[in-house]
């Protein structure tokens, strides 16, 4: 085992212990912080696998503006902090559909690609990231914008009772 299959290990069990107690805590802030060390630790393996770009577009998108929308959303819902009832529900449901979708996955990938060896594309660069992303892929981007902007407007006018109340 080299240093590079030991660290992917690590951060990839982080991954998982994260992502496991972000579905089974009560308390939804708590959930919040370890989904960001869950998406950090996969930016950690993405940069033990040398692709700086996406490793840095993980902990800007996800880690910073995602999470920080949940947190923010949190609070100005005023939704319970602590720990809810409500939110205790059977476990098994939950782990019959997430285990069978994960069966179907592994079958999937498996019959797809019968353990061969994908052949891979040239390294890209920042440059031609660059030039796709506000090429070709500007509207879209555009669209996005447009759509997080509604989201934050309608979470600050749901968190007010008083726009939009009749006097």
């Amino acid at each position: 085992m080299t240093v590079t299959d030991v660290l992917l290990l690590g951060l990839g069990a982080v991954a998982i212990g994260a992502g496991l107690l972000v579905v089974t805590t009560a308390h939804l802030v708590r959930a919040g912080l370890y989904l960001v060390v869950c998406l950090g630790s996969l930016a950690g393996m993405f940069l033990v696998l040398t692709a700086e770009l996406v490793a840095w577009v993980q902990v800007l998108i996800y880690v910073g503006a995602v999470v920080v929308l949940l947190l923010f959303a949190v609070m100005l819902t005023r939704a319970p902090i602590g720990a809810s009832a409500d939110l205790d529900r059977p476990g098994w449901p939950g782990l019959l559909i997430g285990g069978g979708a994960g069966l179907g996955l592994a079958a999937l990938f498996v019959d797809a690609y019968r353990w061969t060896a994908v052949e891979l594309p040239d390294a890209g660069t920042a440059a031609r990231v660059g030039g796709e992303v506000f090429g070709s892929w500007v509207l879209p981007f555009e669209v996005l914008s447009i759509l997080l902007l509604a989201a934050l407007i309608g979470a600050i006018v749901v968190s007010r009772p008083d726009v939009g109340a009749h006097h």
